[in-house]
């Protein structure tokens, strides 16, 4: 069965639920569809993770975000972020992925999805970036071992751990699963040393850690195999085999830019492949289909955040204020 909306929005995380509370303000009907669960990403976040920002950075909606503590915690945000969606009865459908987009005409487009399919006058498209990890590309990648995601540290007690990458995600694993029984951290680092944007207060210790040897670093090196139990390493001295249990592979993630193109959305050929939307009103150069939050800045994943991004919302529905009827 086909149900009509004004406005379809793909994302439910932050600045996908901000679009919807615009929506309604402007009187607009909406559907937020999500492959995932409510605010997915903030859920595959570490379980004791702290955002940097303070709660206030992360409101939306008018919505005032309380918390016990200087910054706010993973589970305070998803409480946070669940009375949002209670409290203004947002429209979401939730484990629901998109499967095609067609624009039927001026101001119509078709959505089939998992479960349904839409007809919806315009499209926000706020998916951020995290399900899409950049992969290694190399045999044993495949193993259970294997992990793009990191959760806790209890997992890797008295386990052999190579942590892939140099950057916060990286360290801060390889400094919670040293200090949390680790039989033996690795880093394997493809750049000559810890990225310098690692918060300023952390660098010191990863770095006190790999100087003492209680965590080993192998610099301008990368993993060239993996299997059950060891990962072989190209080094400058050469290849090396060492015994492994877990690979965390901190890499990095990117927005899906396969599903952009399908829509029309041109993506640019500078590096970081930034999508096309006019700055001023976030559409791209589909008309009615617009981006918001970090998917704005493509492979720049470090531009766009909750705190800066909520305004999206309000510029998008400003824009299409012009336009629905």
């Amino acid at each position: 069965m086909k149900e009509s909306t004004d406005i379809l929005i793909i994302g439910a995380g932050p600045i996908g639920l901000a679009c919807g509370i615009e929506a309604q303000k402007a009187g607009y009907s909406h559907v937020i569809v999500d492959k995932g669960c409510l605010v997915n990403s903030i859920y595959n976040y570490p379980q004791n993770m702290t955002f940097f920002s303070t709660s206030d950075r992360l409101e939306i909606g008018d919505i005032p975000f309380i918390s016990h503590n200087p910054k706010p915690t993973r589970a305070e945000a998803l409480e946070y972020f669940r009375r949002v969606a209670t409290s203004k009865q947002l429209n979401t459908r939730l484990y629901e992925n998109v499967e095609s987009v067609e624009k039927l005409g001026e101001a119509q487009f078709r959505i089939v999805t998992s479960k349904k399919e839409y007809q919806a006058k315009a499209i926000i498209i706020a998916t951020g970036f995290y399900d899409l990890p950049y992969l290694l590309n190399i045999p044993g990648e495949e193993l259970p071992k294997v992990k793009h995601y990191y959760d806790e540290p209890h997992p890797y007690f008295d386990m052999n751990v190579a942590v892939v990458g140099a950057a916060n995600s990286s360290v801060d694993v390889a400094l919670e699963t040293f200090r949390k029984g680790a039989k033996e951290v690795t880093m394997v680092i493809r750049e000559p040393e810890i990225n310098p944007r690692v918060k300023y207060w952390v660098r010191p210790d990863i770095e006190n850690r790999i100087k003492e040897g209680s965590i080993k670093a192998y610099f301008n090196s990368s993993i060239t195999r993996i299997t059950e139990k060891a990962i072989e390493i190209k080094t400058p001295e050469g290849e090396i085999t060492i015994p492994n249990d877990f690979v965390l592979a901190m890499t990095g993630y990117q927005p899906d830019f396969k599903f952009l193109e399908s829509i029309g959305v041109n993506i640019g050929d500078d590096p970081f492949k930034t999508p096309a939307y006019d700055d001023k009103t976030m559409e791209t150069n589909v008309p009615n289909v617009y981006l918001a939050g970090v998917i704005c800045g493509g492979l720049k994943t470090n531009i766009w955040f909750i705190e800066n991004s909520r305004v999206h919302a309000e510029m998008i529905l400003k824009d299409l204020s012009n336009k629905l009827t």
